[in-house]
């Protein structure tokens, strides 16, 4: 679920720039920033001037297998968006594909988002449009590579503690296989089911604390246990994302 990161790309070296004629530059040359946009509707409204210029080659990138060629043709329009947002391109839950971008639920990055949702066309039955990562329609379904690692979502257990005056819930997160995985593989498997099962926005909003049980814990429940308790917290309307 996680989005791909978006890259910034080195500006072309001219003929005739720097000591010599095609020097190399410096690879210690840190990328220039790109700049924010002061008015994030127009940034949206130019995101999908480019969308609808450039989907008959993005359909046909995705028809052909080459979902990082499709990637590779909307990069540089979300980056005019906001230079730290992320973009995937996803099965969709309800339509062929999902495009989705992320600010990670950073509020610096809302109004960027809020803006490029806003301006999207209607979902129909080959595209759908989220501004955050949403989850999946059944977790216990998914299963994770990770090196030799096959890591069924099944098997995550959760104990879930609620906080009913902030309504919020603190984690832990066990996993049978994170006995064999190194801290950074176990930290990206406490996070990853949680997002899947709530979606990137409820969990940011509803989760608070959260541990990664390398042990089995007592008093477990299920990833769809988990989401039924969190959707289940007053203040919550609708579903999961």
């Amino acid at each position: 679920m996680a989005g791909m990161r978006l890259f910034r790309r080195r500006p072309r070296t001219r003929h005739g720039d720097g000591e010599g004629a095609g020097s190399a530059p410096d690879p210690r040359t840190p990328f220039p920033e790109s700049p924010v946009p002061s008015k994030p509707e127009e940034a949206a409204a130019e995101f999908w001037r480019h969308w609808h210029a450039v989907l008959p080659d993005l359909s046909a990138a995705l028809g052909e297998g080459h979902p990082r060629a499709a990637e590779t043709l909307l990069c540089d329009a979300v980056a005019r968006v906001h230079p730290d947002l992320q973009l995937s391109l996803e099965r969709g839950q309800r339509a062929l594909y999902a495009l989705v971008v992320s600010g990670r639920e950073d509020p610096a990055l809302r109004p960027y988002t809020d803006a490029w949702k806003a301006a999207a066309p209607p979902d129909d039955a080959i595209w759908e449009f989220h501004d955050s990562v949403p989850p999946v329609p059944d977790p216990a379904g998914v299963t994770v590579n990770l090196g030799a690692h096959r890591i069924a979502l099944a098997d995550v257990r959760v104990v879930a503690q609620v906080d009913d005056a902030d309504g919020v819930v603190d984690v832990a997160v066990h996993h049978p296989a994170f006995a064999d995985l190194g801290e950074p593989e176990r930290a990206a498997m406490t996070f990853l089911p949680l997002e899947a099962t709530l979606g990137e926005r409820v969990a940011a909003q509803r989760l608070r604390r959260v541990e990664t049980a390398v042990a089995p814990p007592e008093g477990t429940i299920s990833l769809g246990e988990l989401r039924a308790l969190v959707l289940g917290l007053p203040g919550n309307v609708g579903g999961a994302d």
